[in-house]
């Protein structure tokens, strides 16, 4: 079997995977900021890295996989100063306690992530309960000399560790030259900051600023970079073996953790980096004020002038898949139409391959030789850099020869017992475990639970109409799904709804 090869950011190639730690992987995803609902672009990145994580699995590895919380710190615009928190800033508009908004959000988040079947990662930190460990951080940083503090806040010295040799800027390419080269005529506008490339580790609080922690250099709160160097080394160690996020991510946010962990221990975070790219929407960035957007729940209802019908989480899902995770991927209404045809044939070809039974011992046929070799291929082409579209494209080439089998048209006998065991096997541990697809073509099987967690959205969306008084959304939900046979029963407890 091909060996495991990672494409690291870091590096800019391919590499092939050597664990720290023989049989077991630290995996750290940046998660959501959850000041708001999730974004599908979002979704997308968790998707890929789900799928990552499950191969990972597959291949027998012992996966640690952490994801966190950012529920402080994450200012409007990624600035430093003159920013409002993001969470600080829906608490005050909403007139809610931060946590109340964080709760919300991370709730509403889950529920979408367990709709598209994604596993939830091993440990999930907040940035808040890591508080004492990003005053540590920031104390070791300073006493390291690669920071400075000024009217209460510290910044990182971003030119003093370029100046070192010590890589500032090697994963997203900057150089010291575009460094300097930021003129200090501009330091008016970066408020007390020595240069306009140093970033805040620990920021004052305003008097307005709601969530606040004592510090020995002012009452704040942490810098957004400052979380996820801490938590991935709290859980991971001071080096794991993979950091991931979306491409988005890769300057500031990525490039500044590495130089926190520089900063503060000497030491390079991870060893490989994974980028996952972004999702557009008909050819270009999503874009509320372009009315270039969709929501999750929206594709899952259908409530939305983009798509001409609902599409099942699984068919959203299967649609990622089509995508190398490095890639763009562009949603529309037709690819999506594509995707569904293309899911349900996938799961039909599994239905058909389980009712197949081969009685020959051994072969030397052709056709034996073509199922061993794609096989083979399925298993390369995922240790390729986690290469799906091309290892649905081997599958998709296996359905050929399942459905010629069930029809007929090619000799079972052709076939020996030990490579349609391989077959089933190949099938069942791609479709359902890596890939991490649920059959919803049918009422039996896997399919119940993606159905029961999209009604619960369905209700929640309806219970959210309602308690804002929109009785014209309330009323399309409840009569859209009277004509799919599904009834809403409101009683005391909550809702309940049946399927005639």
């Amino acid at each position: 079997m091909r060996q495991l090869e990672l494409y690291n950011s870091l590096n800019r190639k391919k590499e092939i995977f050597t664990p720290i730690n023989e049989g077991h992987i630290g995996l750290y995803v940046c998660g959501p900021t959850v000041y708001s609902n999730v974004h599908l672009g979002n979704c997308r990145t968790f998707v890929s890295f789900d799928v990552i994580y499950r191969h990972l699995t597959y291949l027998g590895y012992k996966v640690r996989y952490v994801r966190n919380i950012t529920d402080v710190g994450h200012l409007e615009g990624d600035a430093d100063s003159g920013a409002e928190d993001k969470i600080s800033k829906k608490a005050r508009l909403e007139q809610l306690e931060p946590m109340e908004i964080v709760q919300t959000y991370t709730n509403g988040f889950h529920q979408i992530m367990d709709i598209l079947n994604a596993k939830r990662p091993n440990i999930e930190p907040r940035a808040t309960g890591h508080i004492v460990e990003q005053i540590e951080m920031v104390q070791e940083i300073l006493d390291n000399g690669y920071a400075y503090e000024k009217n209460g806040s510290v910044y990182f010295d971003t030119l003093k560790l370029a100046q070192s040799g010590k890589g500032y800027g090697k994963l997203s390419g900057r150089v010291i030259e575009d460094l300097i080269s930021e003129s200090r005529d501009n330091l008016k506008n970066q408020s007390e900051k020595n240069h306009p490339s140093d970033f805040a580790i620990w920021i004052k609080a305003a008097p307005e600023h709601i969530m606040r922690w004592n510090s020995p250099w002012s009452v704040g709160f942490p810098g957004w970079h400052l979380e996820c160097s801490v938590m991935s080394t709290k859980y991971l160690g001071k080096t794991f073996d993979i950091h991931g996020g979306g491409n988005d991510l890769k300057f500031p946010h990525h490039e500044n953790e590495i130089a926190q962990n520089v900063g503060s221990c000497d030491c390079q975070p991870a060893n490989y980096w994974l980028h996952t790219n972004m999702l557009l929407m008909n050819g270009k960035k999503m874009s509320k004020s372009d009315n270039n957007s969709i929501t999750p729940q929206e594709l899952f209802t259908g409530e939305s002038e983009h798509t001409s019908k609902a599409y099942s989480p699984m068919v959203v899902r299967f649609f990622m898949l089509q995508s190398h995770y490095r890639s763009t991927l562009d949603l529309t209404d037709e690819g999506l139409i594509a995707a569904e045809k293309g899911y349900k044939r996938l799961m039909e070809a599994f239905k058909n391959l389980n009712g197949l039974t081969a009685t020959a011992t051994s072969s030397d046929s052709d056709l034996e030789k073509e199922i061993i070799t794609l096989i083979e291929a399925t298993h390369a082409d995922m240790n390729d850099d986690f290469n799906t579209p091309k290892a649905l494209a081997r599958l998709f080439e296996l359905v050929n020869k399942i459905n010629g089998l069930k029809d007929g048209h090619l000799d079972i006998a052709h076939v020996s017992t030990s490579a349609l065991d391989g077959l089933k096997s190949l099938f069942n541990d791609y479709i359902f475990d890596v890939f991490g697809l649920l059959d919803s073509t049918s009422d039996s099987g896997n399919g119940n639970g993606v159905l029961d967690g999209l009604m619960s959205l369905i209700i929640d969306i309806r219970k959210s109409a309602r308690e804002n008084k929109d009785w014209g959304t309330s009323d399309k939900i409840r009569d859209s799904l009277n004509e799919l046979k599904i009834q809403l029963k409101d009683g005391k407890d909550g809702t309940s709804w049946t399927a005639d």
